[in-house]
């Protein structure tokens, strides 16, 4: 079968997916349809409805969108039969039931954005670089019962610089993934949908990825200054790791840290007691951790405020720094 004559379904929701989707399109494959979520009711009296970045660019390509509630419902399932997909393609978006991954005669695969079975859920790239990893990657594999746990088609590597945050990472798995789908399609056709797969091991250690909330982003300053480095970066820029101060007034507020330096890897003269923890040297702030190493925050966003630097951060909150929690 050629690629053009391929009918292909496309699912999926955020920024990430759009590469892939825009790689399809642009490769010339027919997508006749792109399932996505709903679209996102926002602003202080949810007046106002925010369209999912693949609806935007679906829209733009004249592509049919469905955005289902529910994946069961009896229209739903209706309509998506009615576009008689060969392949259905997902990154990024929610659990499919089988009425809905077993239609095509072709199958589903998912683009995911791990080494699987390493960090199976929703936020595998946060948690690689929270867990220090210094490699991470993507792995296409067909849908089953269980999430992400699907027989493997094709997976690639990719390296977790020591700096590298959220941002950095997810843009260079972003563009890995669209090209590993294309590569994927391209196996699936060349065996009349009969790739080689390999099981997914299930022994060993497993690191989960679950969904990651706000109380999940609080800084724990008793763990090592590598352990808070990489847990800071592995939530930069969004959502964002945060830790709470009081202000020179008495008031507790939340200080949200993008970026820091482990700038020592012995132990400093700086005790990790909480009264002790904080130190202001060269207009630099710096910070005590749980192993006595010193962590230099470099940019930071108090509560109500703009992002900035430490520096600038400093030359405006002298008073600010009492006690950081």
């Amino acid at each position: 079968m050629r690629k053009e004559d391929l009918r292909i379904v496309f699912m999926g929701t955020p920024e990430f997916a759009v590469a892939t989707l825009q790689a399809l399109v642009e490769g010339g494959y027919n997508v006749v349809a792109v399932v996505t979520q709903p679209d996102k009711p926002v602003g202080r009296h949810g007046s106002v409805l925010q369209t999912p970045p693949v609806k935007q660019y679906a829209t733009s390509q004249s592509i049919p969108v469905l955005q289902p509630e529910k994946m069961k419902d009896p229209s739903f399932l209706e309509a998506l039969r009615e576009y008689n997909a060969d392949l259905q393609v997902v990154v990024a978006f929610r659990m499919l039931p089988e009425v809905v991954w077993a239609m095509p005669k072709y199958g589903t695969f998912n683009v995911h954005a791990s080494l699987l079975p390493q960090y199976r859920g929703a936020a595998p790239i946060n948690w690689a670089i929270i867990n220090g990893d210094i490699e991470t990657g993507v792995t296409t594999f067909f849908l089953d019962h269980e999430i992400d746990t699907g027989r493997i088609i094709l997976q690639r590597k990719c390296p977790i610089g020591q700096e590298d945050n959220v941002e950095n990472v997810y843009n260079a798995l972003m563009k890995m993934g669209a090209t590993i789908c294309i590569d994927t399609i391209s196996v699936i056709i060349g065996t009349d949908g009969n790739p080689s797969t390999l099981p997914q091991p299930k022994t060993g250690e497993l690191r989960p990825a679950p969904k990651i909330f706000k109380d999940t982003c609080r800084i724990d300053w008793g763990k090592t200054a590598q352990q808070v480095h990489d847990f800071i970066r592995g939530l930069s820029p969004i959502p964002g790791a945060w830790t709470t101060i009081k202000t020179s007034d008495g008031r507790e507020t939340v200080l949200k840290i993008y970026a820091t330096k482990v700038v020592s890897k012995g132990q400093s003269h700086i005790s990790p007691d909480k009264n002790e923890r904080i130190v202001v040297e060269d207009k630099s702030l710096l910070i005590a951790c749980g192993d006595g190493v010193l962590l230099k925050l470099e940019q930071l966003q108090l509560a109500g405020k703009k992002r900035m630097s430490a520096v600038d951060f400093l030359n405006g909150n002298k008073n600010i720094l009492d006690t950081i929690q």
